[in-house]
């Protein structure tokens, strides 16, 4: 958590403090709707940062994601290392693109040597606006809290209706065991309906997340290859 973070969540500030965040948020957040503008539609994989390369994870990670980049998706990650460079790194040995969406953090992240383009955030909800923004599916690899938020994120957006029915989709059945035994609990008690348990695809089969994707982003939405669009010069745009 940075100062800014820090003054925010203290409480009641002056107005004109609360104006100047309310400004440096919008400033941030149009300075990422315009640096990942023209990198089209995503599938966004979440993963944790500790599998280094040579870890089981981190090879289905990079073997999944070169799969989805055939497809035509753009991989878009945190940008960080671990699962979020082996998902880079799956889409830039078949030719994809490639892109990181990385947080400031006290120990500066970097990103990882498999972009092709990325964009520092300071705030976590504003990176998870964009990890969704351009996302027709989302893949979860084995994480963290932070992997875990960014799945329910996604899964509460869809259970709400404020996004699409995209894909959600579970590697590691192993690991997540637990996690699953507890959302079978919650809709025993109650606490989430029937339908709710049916929004994820629980795989370690690549061929099968494949399939859905093509099922449920590409035939769904009409996906298909057209022309890409162009920056506008007096917009100070470009790829």
């Amino acid at each position: 958590m940075n100062n800014s973070e820090i003054q925010f969540l203290d409480g009641p500030q002056s107005r004109l403090k609360e104006l100047k965040f309310t400004f440096q948020t919008m400033r941030e957040l149009i300075h990422g709707f315009r640096a990942l503008h023209f990198i089209g539609p995503c599938i966004t994989v979440f993963g944790s940062a500790r599998f280094k390369d040579g870890h089981p994870y981190y090879e289905l990670t990079r073997k999944a994601s070169a799969e989805f980049a055939k497809l035509g998706f753009t991989i878009l990650t945190g940008g960080g290392p671990g699962l979020m460079e082996a998902a880079n790194r799956g889409a830039r040995d078949v030719g994809g693109r490639s892109v990181g969406c990385n947080i400031q953090l006290p120990v500066e992240q970097r990103p990882n040597p498999y972009l092709d383009k990325w964009v520092y955030m300071q705030h976590f909800f504003l990176r998870k606006v964009l990890l969704v923004k351009y996302s027709f599916a989302f893949i979860v690899m084995p994480g963290g809290y932070g992997t875990l938020d960014e799945y329910f994120e996604a899964l509460t957006l869809i259970q709400t209706h404020k996004i699409k029915d995209f894909p959600v989709i579970i590697f590691g059945r192993d690991y997540h065991k637990e996690l699953l035994q507890h959302i079978e609990t919650m809709k025993k008690d109650g606490t989430i309906s029937e339908p709710d348990a049916h929004l994820y695809l629980v795989t370690d089969d690549i061929e099968e997340a494949v399939n859905l994707i093509k099922e449920k982003s590409i035939k769904q939405y009409g996906l298909k290859p057209r022309p890409k669009s162009k920056p506008t010069w007096w917009l100070f745009e470009h790829r």
